[in-house]
């Protein structure tokens, strides 16, 4: 049973995993750089994740005062609970249990954390 859990933390995020993190961040509008380090990310590939994610309209771009915000859209908000509902389907009791922090957003005052 640990064996499993070791081998699950040493695994290489996947496509699908990054996305949800991004939109995870930018739930409540964040920076680039805030996303880039909270995902840990490298500049090259925010870019690359940051202009696909706005390309298929599960995030936008908004300006203020100079800077560049990032914001989950609706259809982006979609995706994360869809993503958290498959991702749940597809564990093990185990692996449900050693589970703590969900993709499960919540508005807490003015910024949204991880549900517990």
């Amino acid at each position: 049973m640990e064996e499993a859990l070791e081998i699950n933390s040493r695994k290489r995020r996947d496509r699908l995993h990054i996305i949800a993190d991004i939109l995870g961040i930018a739930i409540g509008g964040s920076l680039k750089t805030q996303i880039m380090y909270k995902a840990n990310l490298s500049f090259a590939q925010l870019n690359e994740y940051l202009s696909f994610l706005l390309e298929i309209k599960l995030i936008v771009s908004i300006t203020q005062n100079g800077k560049t915000f990032y914001k989950v859209t609706s259809k982006g908000t979609r995706f994360l609970h869809n993503y958290t509902k498959i991702r749940d389907l597809l564990k093990t009791e185990g692996e449900q249990k050693a589970e703590n922090n969900p993709l499960i957003y919540t508005k807490d005052g003015n910024c949204y954390k991880t549900k517990e």
